[in-house]
């Protein structure tokens, strides 16, 4: 697996919420959190969490898939799972 840089993983991490979330990619910023995006619903969230690990080629630990609620808590969580699958 190559190594990715982090603009380039942070790119797809927000093509893959804004699919996901049904939103415009432009509106996910580094900051943006689950309470600010009235399409972040309880099942959009579960498939925007699908589709992590198919793009990442990840699994997601349980534990970790109900904190994911912010930009930087899913970044955090993929770079974690992606260094591991590396």
């Amino acid at each position: 697996m190559q190594q990715e840089t982090g603009s380039s993983m942070n790119e797809r991490i927000k093509k893959v919420m804004a699919k996901s979330l049904g939103v415009v990619e432009g509106s996910i910023t580094d900051t943006i959190t689950q309470e600010e995006i009235h399409e972040w619903d309880s099942i959009n969230h579960i498939k925007m969490i699908v589709a992590f690990e198919r793009e990442f080629d990840i699994t997601t630990p349980d534990e970790q898939v109900a904190n994911m609620i912010s930009f930087r808590l899913i970044e955090s969580v993929i770079q974690q799972c992606y260094g591991k699958s590396a």
